[in-house]
């Protein structure tokens, strides 16, 4: 399913950018975590999901995973630096084709969407092939999400050229989550933690919501008042919450898995 993209690496690396401060080890540091936590959550899906942030001090350099990685494998020294023109700037080997052509123009065109996550969850991909709205509103977990979600209705195939990257990212608009029909999740944020905040909450809540559903009984929304009021209480601590979310799951894997930080 995954495919290798054609791309060229840059012969002159000591013409490259400085990517040796501080700030950009931390970001490949904190999206090494993530995939590894994503892999223990069961997000990925075999070698064809893609992580990606913006490179601190660099708008136009983006990381992102390499091809042919499991989550599970991936350290913050196998990441790659790419252009949105598909050259790799720093790492070894090539991103997958449908990660460059998603991500580079997400970043391209939504400057806000420093980090982008995608995935195939199976709750989350559950409800993007359902009839109506992804989420109903209905359990306290969704309610993080009221108001900021999409839905790309037009599913296309696989994204491999430029077209298929741009018509996703029009398709997020301003939302933050967006329901790829027929296809999988994306998760837009300003920071890798609050990307990571929001992709296990997605999932959680999507998960509690099939279960619901899955009873067969009526799912109740909550009343559009209150879910905007819960909305607007979780939303006020939100980033503060994601960086501790983010802090305590790098603990468990410096314990548990701490090669994931070479």
């Amino acid at each position: 399913m995954a495919h290798s993209l054609k791309c060229h690496t840059d012969a002159d690396r000591h013409n490259r950018p400085d990517l040796s401060a501080d700030a950009v080890r931390t970001a490949k540091e904190d999206l090494a975590a993530c995939f590894r936590m994503a892999a223990r959550n069961g997000f990925e899906e075999g070698i064809c999901n893609h992580f990606s942030a913006v490179v601190p001090g660099h708008d136009d350099l983006f990381i992102v995973n390499p091809y042919g990685y499991a989550f599970r494998e991936l350290t913050a020294s196998k990441l790659l630096v790419c252009d949105f023109n598909g050259t790799v700037i720093d790492g070894e080997g090539e991103p997958e084709a449908t990660a460059f052509y998603i991500h580079a123009e997400i970043h391209r065109r939504l400057p806000r969407a420093k980090v982008a996550f995608h995935t195939h969850m199976p709750y989350a991909t559950a409800l993007s092939m359902t009839e109506g709205a992804p989420l109903i509103w209905a359990g306290q977990t969704a309610l993080k999400f009221y108001g900021r979600t999409a839905v790309d209705e037009n599913y296309n195939g696989l994204a491999l050229d430029h077209q298929e990257g741009a018509r996703i990212a029009a398709a997020a608009g301003d939302a933050d989550i967006v329901f790829l029909k027929h296809h999988g999740v994306l998760v837009l944020a300003p920071t890798i933690a609050e990307a990571w905040d929001d992709l296990y909450y997605l999932e959680r809540a999507a998960e509690v919501q099939v279960l619901a559903m899955s009873t067969g009984r009526e799912v109740l929304p909550v009343n559009p008042a209150i879910a905007e009021a819960a909305y607007r209480q979780m939303r006020e601590g939100d980033p503060a919450s994601a960086q501790a979310h983010l802090a305590a799951l790098r603990r468990q894997l410096d314990v548990e898995e701490p090669q994931y930080r070479h």
